[in-house]
């Protein structure tokens, strides 16, 4: 197939994650604060999109906390400086099953909750994207499952849509993206979906070519993609997506590395791709186009 090679495009920094990163680089952010002046520096960096979870500010451990996100929400809004505002909704779906001999009960890591309250910050906080993790998928661990039922979908698909807040489907393999497509005919998502390509996360699709050729070619063309992989393949797919018609997505949620022995902040890691966008003769679009793009809604601080 031809190259169509996308010459406006947005990245979006996914700046801390939930994973097990937090002792591995000093660079990781664990409170609201650190959060979001690593937020504000990837966005100074180039970034149009900050995609953020929160962490236990002592622990760093993965959080679901209210008063966390209320504060992470407010210090990046009041920062003064524009970006999209992208919260996870991913938090409250794993299951860690008790081994393979006596699955149940489930063991310590299970975090099942029901629809409102995997939504409880999005309401709380309003920002322009949020994620739906569009199926459920053995994930990198053992025991553990990421859990995400068509009826959970479907009801935290249409509490994203009547908050005016934009789903950003992320599809781990090509049936998520068969799911996403059922979500918009059954009426819970708008037709201009926006989806999140996720490369080479165990047990999803593998980051080669040929995966990420078959899960663009099954992005209906009046979607807006993005594509990400994990670690030493992130830049890489910075040209990959941008040559195949996308946006791209870097941070430190999904590679801790500049080089060969270089730990990275968020900042280093967007203006390298940016570097690589610009040098494949694209340019970078704005916050305020991303949201013109995508038919966003601009919250203001809390006064």
């Amino acid at each position: 197939m031809p190259l169509a090679m996308n010459r406006d495009v947005f990245i979006t920094c996914a700046v801390t994650g939930s994973g097990a990163t937090q002792d591995r680089s000093p660079h990781v952010p664990r409170s609201p604060q650190q959060i979001a002046e690593s937020a504000i520096a990837a966005a100074k960096a180039g970034a149009a999109v900050v995609h953020c979870h929160v962490r236990d500010p002592e622990t760093g451990a993965p959080s679901r906390d209210l008063k966390l996100y209320r504060e992470l929400t407010d210090r990046i809004r009041d920062s003064g400086v524009d970006m999209v505002l992208n919260l996870t909704a991913g938090m409250g779906g794993d299951i860690v099953f008790g081994g393979t001999s006596s699955p149940f009960p489930v063991a310590a890591g299970t975090d099942m909750v029901g629809a409102e309250e995997r939504v409880a910050h999005i309401a709380e906080c309003l920002p322009e994207i949020c994620t739906l993790d569009c199926g459920t998928m053995n994930f990198a661990e053992a025991d553990y499952v990421m859990t995400n039922t068509p009826g959970m979908l479907q009801a935290m698909g249409r509490m994203m849509t009547e908050l005016g807040v934009k789903p950003e489907v992320e599809a781990f393999d090509t049936g998520h993206l068969w799911y996403a497509k059922q979500l918009v005919e059954d009426g819970v998502l708008e037709p201009d979906v926006l989806v999140q390509l996720c490369m080479g996360v165990p047990w999803g699709a593998p980051d080669d070519l040929n995966t990420f050729m078959a899960m663009v070619n099954n992005v209906p063309s009046n979607w807006t993609f993005s594509a990400f992989a994990l670690g030493r393949n992130q830049m890489a797919y910075v040209a990959a997506s941008v040559l195949a018609g996308g946006n791209v997505r870097v941070g430190l949620e999904d590679n801790l590395w500049l080089d060969k022995g270089v730990l990275a902040t968020n900042e280093q890691l967007v203006t390298r791709a940016r570097g690589i966008i610009e040098g494949l003769g694209a340019r970078l679009l704005s916050p305020g186009e991303v949201r013109e793009k995508l038919k966003l809604t601009k919250r203001a601080p809390r006064g």
